[in-house]
């Protein structure tokens, strides 16, 4: 591995023990009864998807690496996960926000819309190695 796909399993593996802390600061929110219902509920998910969505990443980054993709291809690929892992469980934390619920809808459908380019992409590149 090497390149962009090195660079972005990096990007990953740092990003874990944000995620791990937001589980931890996920049981304070909970603790201390600060949020509404609603608001603890996307607090949940946008947590989740963070970390389902990073394992995700690692896994395609280590399929994408043994592609013939070319060198733009695989970097567009690689910031595609980024930025749609950012988006789809951002998205969840704008609901976190008072009156944000649509912008907070549309961040987190942009985001799978990124990752579904990513992951087509990738499976483009897996179909045709």
């Amino acid at each position: 591995m090497h390149g962009p796909t090195q660079l972005f399993t990096v990007i990953a593996l740092v990003s874990l023990p944000t995620v791990m802390y937001g589980g931890y600061a996920l049981m304070g929110v909970l603790r201390d009864r600060k949020l509404t219902e609603h608001q603890r509920a996307m607090f949940r998910a946008g947590h989740a998807h963070a970390g389902v969505l990073l394992v995700l990443a690692l896994v395609a980054l280590q399929i994408l690496s043994r592609t013939t993709l070319t060198g733009t291809t695989v970097w567009i690929t690689c910031f595609l996960l980024l930025f749609g892992i950012l988006a789809q469980s951002g998205g969840f934390f704008l609901h976190l926000l008072p009156n944000q619920n649509k912008l907070g809808g549309r961040v987190t459908t942009a985001g799978a819309a990124l990752l579904a380019a990513a992951v087509l992409l990738t499976a483009y590149g897996v179909a045709f190695a």
